[in-house]
């Protein structure tokens, strides 16, 4: 991880044999990982035993199953820097694991959770009514059950992987926080979406994601000191694998990029992001594509890979744009759509006063921020070159009038943080509820 300390890091493959990490750290019982799989595990410090941790449950399992894999992450019980270990599954080429592929890779490390005080998940949409973070009980599944064609990308996963957990460990308290959530006060104008309005009554809106990353970022800059959290003007850009944007007046979100399902929005690695509606039924007809073959198209073949043709990599992609004219275009679509939402939001907000990058490529690709920011100069934004390059905390010039900072998200740590509220606070227990 950038910017994560001097850690060790151990990669463990079916087909690479070895260990890169120093006598002193141990992986804590992980096994390694089936067939074609890489699992990376960043270790801060060295791990306790198995047979300590199941003596005590003094350690937090965070689960995040996201667009490009499985992320886990565990923490102290009680509090302290960050985490105590990190690491992420996914299949070797970048194809996110399938159903069993999710169970059989939690397997690998879920075998030392002997002692867990707690196990938390990010899910994606939490619909209308889970909208703050929860313990696991049979209404809560039922729920995400109900509206799982509000994500079919995502919640079959999630909900697999929540079922796992219970079967493993029945005896162990799962928090559920949900991307969703951050967005629920969006005005209403914000939510509602430009079709009959009876397909509101139905739960069919905009609700935006990436809420526990943008949760982290407003944190962070309050922790900062940065005035425009609480009073002013702000746009959170998360540009990664997934990509979209919020809008913060006065640490509210006032508007978000993604809309119904995260499939909208910006041009992302694999999806598509806003499109015309009837291009959809321009394909449907000329091409007899179904429901299913359109979804596919838009949430996998489209994007970066889909504008290329080679890669959904923005590293890759950007390796290659001086001789590949296709690679070339996805990078500039990619900042232009950037520039055209930085943009309509400072116009919303009346103005800008705090951008900041997060995300794998807002954090760690300094030549894509310099192509969006270079076009930001009419609000007031205005890059220091060497910062930038540098991928330092605060990359915007002295005499800029916007602050443009670059901040390294965690969303596992927000779960962390709301495990830990909830289980210093019996009332939320499912038993104690009425």
């Amino acid at each position: 991880r950038p910017g994560g300390g001097a850690c060790a890091t151990a990669l463990l493959s079916a087909q690479i044999v070895g260990l890169a990490a120093p006598a002193p750290a141990r992986l804590a019982g992980l096994s390694v990982v089936p067939r074609g799989v890489c699992f990376f595990v960043c270790l801060s410090k060295p791990m306790p035993r198995p047979e300590t941790a199941r003596d005590a449950p003094d350690h937090l399992l965070i689960l995040s199953a996201g667009s490009s894999g499985l992320k886990f992450a565990i923490f102290a019980r009680t509090g302290g820097p960050g985490a105590l270990l990190r690491g992420n599954i996914e299949v070797v080429g970048g194809r996110r694991p399938g159903l069993d592929q999710v169970k059989d890779r939690a397997a690998a490390f879920m075998g030392v959770a002997g002692g867990w005080a707690a196990i938390g998940h990010r899910i994606v949409h939490g619909g209308e009514n889970l909208i703050e973070p929860r313990i696991v009980d049979a209404a809560v599944v039922a729920e995400l059950k109900r509206i799982c064609a509000f994500a079919p990308e995502h919640l079959p996963l999630e909900i697999a992987l929540v079922e796992e957990v219970a079967a493993r460990f029945p005896t162990v308290p799962q928090i559920l926080c949900f991307d969703t959530a951050f967005h629920r006060e969006l005005p209403r104008v914000a939510k509602l979406l430009p079709i009959p309005r009876r397909y509101a009554a139905a739960g069919v809106r905009r609700y935006g994601f990436h809420g526990l990353s943008y949760e982290f970022l407003r944190d962070e800059l309050a922790r900062l000191g940065d005035p425009a959290v609480s009073q002013g003007r702000v746009i959170l850009a998360h540009l990664g694998n997934g990509a979209s944007l919020a809008a913060l007046m006065d640490g509210k979100c006032i508007d978000t990029s993604m809309g119904f399902t995260p499939a909208a929005g910006l041009v992302m690695g694999t999806r598509a992001g806003d499109l015309d509606p009837g291009l959809l039924a321009f394909l449907a007809q000329s091409e007899g594509m179904s429901a299913d073959d359109l979804a596919r198209m838009v949430n996998h073949e489209s994007g970066l890979l889909g504008i290329s043709g080679t890669s959904a990599d923005m590293r890759t992609l950007l390796a290659l744009a001086e001789s590949d004219e296709r690679a070339a275009d996805a990078i500039e679509i990619f900042c232009r759509q950037a520039v055209k939402w930085i943009g309509g939001y400072a116009a919303l907000l009346g103005g800008l006063d705090t951008l900041v990058f997060s995300g794998g490529i807002g954090e760690n690709n300094a030549e894509v921020r310099a192509r969006i920011c270079a076009r930001l100069g009419f609000i007031g934004i205005a890059l220091d070159d060497a910062r930038n390059a540098e991928h330092a905390a605060v990359v915007s010039a002295a005499a800029s009038r916007v602050c443009v900072r670059v901040i390294a998200t965690d969303e596992e740590l927000v779960i962390a943080r709301a495990a830990r509220n909830l289980l210093d606070d019996d009332s939320h227990r499912p038993e104690n509820k009425t």
